[in-house]
């Protein structure tokens, strides 16, 4: 009687003290990035392939990631991208998503590709985006380390993808501010008012009365004065040519006289 007393006792501690030398494992938050501005498209819907299928066998340790990384790149897709356009389409492929041991190194690779496409089914633009990391050494938790791994490879994703979507598919990612702005007009003034403020009033004399007008652009040099005769003319009231001078001038010069005749 007494030994089936202290099984039952143990049986009810044993939880206890299993729980009290462990601790409650460890929680992972999901990685979402929704958070993050979204990458709008100039296309009608997206679609994600996962063309990377892990082993799950040595030396693969993606079973041992508490976030599996081939779904923290969908996530990260259905997070960031967005379509913004009437037709074709874009398809983002998961390229890389391993995680990897080979002695005491564990690299986690990732590599991911944005391909769009026509209505007609044409691909005519794509960008590529890769990082990687690697850990050599001891592991305390390994769990622990390839979360970490993991998140840190998705934040370095989500900087590269960005940047590379942005720089190879320009033509094809839509404005932040949605449509483009209209085209400002400007309305014309009331009759009789100044111009708007920033404009330039049209030449012409000054409008307000009492103000000189600017003084008149300086002749070049050798030219004659304005309204003065062009050169080789007389002066107004001088004699025309052939004619002497009045009275008071200079006097004209005397003519010569006619030569004597010889006498034979």
């Amino acid at each position: 009687m007494p030994a089936r007393l202290l099984s039952r006792r143990l049986s009810l501690l044993l939880p206890l003290a299993l729980a009290a030398c462990g601790g409650e494992p460890p929680s992972y938050p999901p990685l979402r990035y929704n958070y993050l501005p979204p990458i709008r498209l100039n296309v009608a819907s997206i679609s994600v392939r996962p063309d990377y299928v892990p082993s799950g066998v040595a030396p693969d340790l993606s079973p041992l990631d508490p976030v599996q990384p081939v779904d923290a790149l969908r996530q990260m897709a259905e997070d960031r991208l967005r379509p913004f356009g009437p037709a074709g389409q874009a398809v983002f492929v998961i390229q890389n998503a391993s995680v990897l041991r080979d002695g005491d190194t564990i690299t986690g690779t990732f590599a991911v590709r944005l391909d769009i496409y026509t209505s007609a089914n044409t691909r005519v633009g794509y960008a590529e985006a890769r990082v990687a990391h690697s850990h050599s050494g001891h592991v305390d938790d390994m769990q622990q380390l390839l979360y970490d791994m993991t998140k840190q490879l998705m934040d370095e994703m989500n900087v590269q993808f960005e940047y590379q979507v942005v720089h190879s598919l320009r033509d094809w990612v839509a404005p932040v501010g949605g449509a483009p702005a209209p085209v400002q007009q400007q309305p014309l003034g009331v009759p009789g008012a100044g111009p708007p403020p920033g404009e330039m009033p049209p030449p012409g004399p000054p409008s307000s009365p009492g103000v000189p007008p600017p003084p008149p652009v300086a002749a070049p040099p050798g030219s004659p004065p304005f309204g003065s005769p062009p050169f080789g003319s007389p002066p107004p009231g001088s004699p025309p040519p052939g004619v002497g001078a009045p009275s008071g001038g200079v006097p004209p010069p005397t003519p010569l006289a006619p030569p004597t005749p010889l006498h034979p």
